[in-house]
């Protein structure tokens, strides 16, 4: 039984939304409107956001399932031999992860400009590393 069968009988007013992706009432409070987005990734593990601020353990837990329950049985080769995921970004998520980080650089260089010893170089680098990685995953085979 995948993932998806095991969690989505459990919970209330499922909505398929696109292909692997449902939005459902949290199952750890009385929701007005479904607030608990579900999303299903190529190799069956199950990804859950609550829109209304509740952790993955409790949701889970509401109903009789763990965090275990959202990932796929791994074969007995320990996983061996199965095709790796494939997780394209849309352009819309580079964008916005490029535009982000450039905030972050610039912020940080005026605090550096303006005297502030406190500036995290440390979040700057970072921003370099995430700012590499777009443009590497813009550059990368389809």
């Amino acid at each position: 039984m995948s993932p998806a069968e095991k969690l989505l009988p459990l919970l209330r007013r499922v909505k398929r939304t696109g292909p692997g992706r449902w939005i459902a009432s949290c199952p750890t409070r009385e929701d007005k409107s479904p607030s608990l987005a579900v999303r299903e990734l190529d190799d069956g593990t199950l990804l859950l956001h609550d829109f209304g601020g509740d952790d993955v353990v409790s949701i889970v837990a509401a109903v009789g399932l763990s965090l275990a329950d959202l990932f796929p049985k791994r074969a007995a080769n320990g996983g061996e031999g199965r095709k790796p995921e494939r997780r394209p970004f849309s352009a819309n998520d580079l964008i916005d992860l490029a535009a982000f980080e450039a905030l972050v650089v610039v912020v940080v260089i005026g605090d550096i400009i303006n005297g502030k010893t406190d500036a995290d170089l440390d979040r700057l680098l970072m921003a370099a590393d995430r700012l590499g990685d777009v443009a590497e995953a813009t550059h990368a085979p389809r």
